[in-house]
C-alpha cells in the first residue's frame, strides 16, 4: 500500500520518501534530502535546533556528541557513560558519516553550533533547584590561588592543579589578568592565537576543561563564569597575585606623596615578593607578551623606587644588593644603571659607579650601536664632579 504524508504544505526531498510505514505529522516534512525512518530507528528524520537543521541522532549517540563538545577523550567518555571505550570509538564513527564531518574536530564545533553543548557550561542538564545558602558556601571553602608573576600556576589549599597545555593557561590568563572584568571570545581568540586562528571553535573547550579542573562542578560552584559577551573570573573566588600587586603598587604611591619613606620600603617589598621570575614565562600569544614586558616594567619601577627610598634612609647598601642583580638580568636599561651609579657613589664608591658606566656604553655600542642617553651621561657627569645636590645627596645622609 502507498504511503501518504498528511503535511499541510509540501514535501521536498529531492527523491522518494520511504519509511517502512504510514507517517503522519500533521505538518509539513522538509529536509532537501532523502527521509528514510524504520521501526527502530529515527535518525535519518531532521529536527530544528534554534540555530541549524540536523539529523537526529540516538540517545546513547547525543550523549557521546555531547561528551565529545565538552573536550573528554574516549577513556573518559566510556567512565562517564558507563560503556566500552570502543563502543565509544563506533558511537563515534557512525555520528561523524550521519552528520557528514571530517573529524573530531568538526564534531566538536558542531555540538556548540547545534546547541547541544552551551559554550562555557558544559553539556546541557536540567537545572537543579537552588541549594540555600550556596553563596555562604562558596566564601567558606577553600580558596584558589592564581600566580602569573612567574609561571602560571593554580593552588588549592596548596595543593598544585593541572592547567592543561599552554594554550589553554593563556586562556585562563585572560580572565584572571583583568579581575571583574568579562573578556570577550574575539580577545581570546587575538590574545591566544594572534594571527594563528584556530580551525575549531577551541574557546569553549578550553574553559569547559579550566571549569572542571579548577571548580568542584559545572554549574554555580564554577570558577569561571559566562556573561554576555564572553567570559570572567566569579568575584571574591579566586586570590591573584596580580590583583594584589595593583593593590599594593596603589599603597606605595600613597606612602610616597606622604613622604613615609620606611613605609615605602615595607610596601615595595612585599609588591615584590611574590615575583618568581619572567611573568607568565612560556605563555604563548601577544596577550601574554604584552603582559609580561607591562609586569616586568612594574617591578624594575618597584626596584627603583624601594632603592631611591632606601638611599633617603641612609641605607645605601641594601639598595646597591637589589640593584646590581637587576642590571645583570637588565643590561640596557639605563635608568637601572643611573640608579645603581647613584646608589654606589652615595655609599663611597665611586670607582664602582663609574665603571658601571663604562660597562653599560660598551654594550648599548656593542648590541644596540647607539651612545648613552642624556640621563644616564648626565648622573656620569654628576659623579666626576661630586655634584651631590644634584644626585640627591643631603647633608644627613
Amino acid at each position: 500500500m502507498p504511503t501518504t504524508v498528511t503535511t499541510g504544505r509540501p514535501v521536498t526531498t529531492g527523491r522518494p520518501v520511504t519509511t517502512g510505514r504510514p507517517v503522519t505529522t500533521g505538518r509539513p516534512v522538509t529536509t532537501g534530502r532523502p527521509v528514510t525512518t524504520d521501526r527502530s530507528d529515527t535518525t535519518g528524520l531532521t529536527v530544528a535546533t534554534g540555530r541549524s537543521v540536523v539529523p537526529v541522532l540516538r540517545h546513547q549517540e547525543r550523549r557521546v556528541l555531547s561528551a565529545v563538545g565538552c573536550g573528554l577523550r574516549d577513556g573518559e567518555i566510556a567512565a562517564a557513560l558507563a560503556i566500552p571505550e570502543e563502543a565509544v570509538a563506533s558511537h563515534l564513527a557512525r555520528i561523524l558519516v550521519k552528520l557528514g564531518l571530517r573529524d573530531r574536530a568538526a564534531a566538536i564545533v558542531h555540538a556548540f553550533d547545534c546547541g547541544l553543548v552551551v559554550p562555557g557550561r558544559g553539556p546541557r542538564t536540567p537545572a537543579a533547584s537552588p541549594v540555600p545558602g550556596s553563596t555562604a558556601g562558596r566564601a567558606a571553602g577553600p580558596k584558589l590561588r592564581f600566580s602569573l608573576l612567574g609561571p602560571l600556576t593554580a593552588r588549592q589549599d596548596g595543593r598544585p592543579l593541572d592547567l592543561g597545555h599552554l594554550r589553554q593557561q593563556a586562556v585562563l590568563a585572560a580572565p584572571a589578568l583583568h579581575a571583574g572584568r568579562t573578556v570577550s571570545r574575539p580577545e581570546l581568540l587575538d590574545g591566544v592565537w594572534g594571527l594563528d586562528t584556530p580551525v575549531a571553535n577551541v574557546v569553549p573547550v578550553c574553559v569547559y576543561r579550566l571549569r572542571k579542573t579548577l571548580g568542584p562542578g559545572d554549574g554555580t560552584d564554577a570558577v569561571i563564569e559566562r556573561a554576555p559577551r564572553g567570559y570572567r573570573l566569579v568575584s571574591g573566588a579566586v586570590d591573584v597575585d596580580v590583583a594584589r600587586l595593583d593593590e599594593l603598587v596603589a599603597a606605595v604611591g600613597t606612602a610616597d606623596r606622604a613622604g613615609e619613606a620606611a613605609e615605602a620600603v615595607r610596601l615595595c617589598s612585599r609588591a615584590l615578593d611574590p615575583f618568581r621570575g619572567e611573568p607568565l614565562a612560556g605563555l604563548p600569544g601577544p596577550l601574554a607578551e604584552r603582559e609580561r614586558l607591562r609586569l616586568t616594567g612594574r617591578r624594575i619601577d618597584l626596584v627603583q623606587r624601594k632603592a631611591t627610598w632606601q638611599m633617603s634612609l641612609g641605607r645605601h647598601t641594601e639598595a646597591t644588593a637589589e640593584l646590581f642583580a637587576l642590571s645583570a638580568a637588565h643590561p640596557l636599561n639605563e635608568p637601572v644603571a643611573a640608579t645603581l651609579m647613584r646608589a654606589l657613589y652615595r655609599g663611597g664608591r665611586q670607582a664602582d659607579a663609574l665603571h658601571v658606566f663604562d660597562r653599560v656604553c660598551r654594550r648599548l655600542s656593542e648590541d644596540l650601536g647607539v651612545p648613552p642617553s642624556r640621563m644616564l651621561r648626565r648622573t656620569h657627569r654628576m659623579i666626576l664632579r661630586g655634584d651631590e645636590a644634584g644626585l640627591g645627596l643631603t647633608a644627613g645622609t
